[in-house]
């Protein structure tokens, strides 16, 4: 049985959450091949794990792509009035709705744009694909234009 890339950092990113364990990408294959294929397995069934041997830097890229490939990451444009307190009140909506904002780009020119408007890049950290969908729907229905 083969995973793919996203499988295996999936994998490595739930065992290190859930277990406090640190293993090479190749070491949880077992584990990535058991979240991929739930119903392939009876249970009781063991996943051998193998391998601490991950440089750091490389730790830390398989982390972000194991929370990009769960869905974990949001990156969205969102439309504000151009008004003092605008960003800050969207930047609350968002806190309310549980996403951390991992970075915040303004756009101010742009053929698409009104002159009393601004546009808002932003990449989120979310709890995965429904969470993210939940903060899309909250900004919407706070009358929000969102672009993901």
């Amino acid at each position: 049985m083969t995973v793919s890339e996203d499988s295996l950092a999936r994998a490595l990113l739930a065992l290190l959450e859930r277990a406090k364990m640190v293993v090479e990408p190749a070491g949880a294959a077992a584990v990535a091949a058991m979240l991929d294929r739930p119903t392939e397995f009876r249970t009781p069934t063991v996943a051998l794990l193998s391998g601490g041997n991950i440089d750091p830097l490389l730790l830390g890229k398989v982390i972000r792509h194991g929370m990009a490939a769960a869905g974990r990451y949001l990156n969205m444009r969102v439309c504000i009035p151009d008004l003092p307190g605008g960003l800050a009140t969207l930047l609350t909506e968002i806190g309310a709705a549980g996403a951390n904002v991992l970075e915040v780009v303004h756009e101010r020119i742009s053929p698409s744009l009104h002159l009393d408007e601004v546009e808002v890049h932003l990449q989120l950290e979310t709890r995965g694909e429904p969470h993210a969908e939940q903060v899309t729907a909250r900004l919407r229905e706070r009358g929000y234009r969102v672009f993901t």
